[in-house]
């Protein structure tokens, strides 16, 4: 790039750029090759090469490296991926907020969820939402954390509400809950309803997890407790989704983790038991994830502001479940 060339000046860049070169380099970015994007796209590949080269014209940089078996945005392809991807996300919510522009609140809301979420405050806050807008719409997506968050910072999802690693500066956190969990097995297995267990009891016994339980990932407290149960390294049988990693606690493929206020029903009906440690359980907070610089629809505005008061208004001790 010729660095005064007036070609590549900020202020035409703004004024000439075509926004769906934009859309296109988004679907690039997120594909395996300029075929996929194609096919994705309902376009021919020449024309999405064609639209590539024009962008990388415009911006004056090469954005993707393609050869033969090679396939990878560059430097400032990720950049401009990065920028893209928000600018993409604003542009497809106008038309939708345009239609919202009415007395009645009536926007769509549409939350991006971690399948272990089971919070009270939450229910309520949705139940209250519900009963005082009626014609508001909502869709909630089961998603791993990661996949949450960055839906969120995509502007796909109006907030998510999951488990937090490393904190984007460009999203906002609020913590909405705190669970402790457990180790549990299910009715097939030889542990299960033994009353005289030990921590010792547990070593050499095959487990069962989440993907997100290891030690450089936000379940690293669980991937420690599993270690000091001395469970067999090698896991049985893994899942991003409660629901699934509690089928195969239950169907007895080995000791699990789940929130303790979770498995309390499954324990009541005998379908879980749990099993050493029972002090010191590793806590696990899960979060409100939102993005401030996301034009919000009245609807989604209201909801995120409800959860937020109802945090606030409620003391940590009234939102911890052990």
């Amino acid at each position: 790039m010729k660095e005064n060339d007036p070609h590549f000046a900020p202020e035409r860049i703004a004024r000439e750029l075509d926004w769906n070169l934009l859309r296109t380099f988004v679907v690039l970015a997120e594909s395996h090759s300029v075929t996929d994007a194609a096919a994705q796209l309902r376009l021919k590949q020449p024309t999405v090469s064609t639209a590539l080269k024009r962008l990388e014209d415009r911006i004056g940089r090469k954005l993707i490296n393609r050869s033969p078996g090679h396939y990878a945005l560059t430097e400032a392809g990720r950049l401009l991926y990065r920028e893209a991807v928000e600018i993409n996300g604003s542009v497809l919510r106008l038309s939708t907020l345009m239609r919202e522009m009415t007395d009645d609140v009536r926007g769509h809301v549409r939350i991006a969820v971690a399948s272990h979420v089971v919070s009270l405050l939450i229910d309520r806050a949705l139940a209250q939402f519900h009963a005082d807008h009626p014609q508001a719409t909502l869709t909630i997506d089961v998603q791993s954390s990661s996949k949450a968050i960055a839906e969120v910072t995509a502007k796909r999802a109006s907030f998510a509400i999951c488990l937090v690693g490393d904190h984007n500066p460009g999203l906002e956190y609020r913590r909405v809950f705190r669970e402790y969990f457990g180790l549990f097995c299910g009715p097939p297995h030889p542990l299960f309803g033994r009353d005289d267990l030990t921590i010792a009891d547990l070593e050499g016994h095959s487990s069962v997890s989440f993907e997100t339980d290891r030690l450089q990932d936000v379940l690293k407290p669980v991937t420690v407790m599993r270690a000091q149960a001395a469970l067999v390294q090698k896991i049985t049988g893994v899942s991003s989704h409660l629901e699934e990693v509690r089928r195969m606690i239950i169907s007895g493929l080995g000791v699990g983790p789940l929130p303790m206020h979770v498995a309390a029903r499954d324990l009541r009906d005998q379908l879980l038991w749990q099993v050493p440690p029972f002090e010191d359980l590793p806590p696990i907070d899960v979060y409100l994830v939102w993005s401030e610089r996301a034009t919000k629809n009245r609807a989604e505005q209201i909801l995120l502001d409800a959860l937020l008061e109802a945090i606030e208004n409620t003391p940590i001790e009234e939102r911890s479940y052990k």
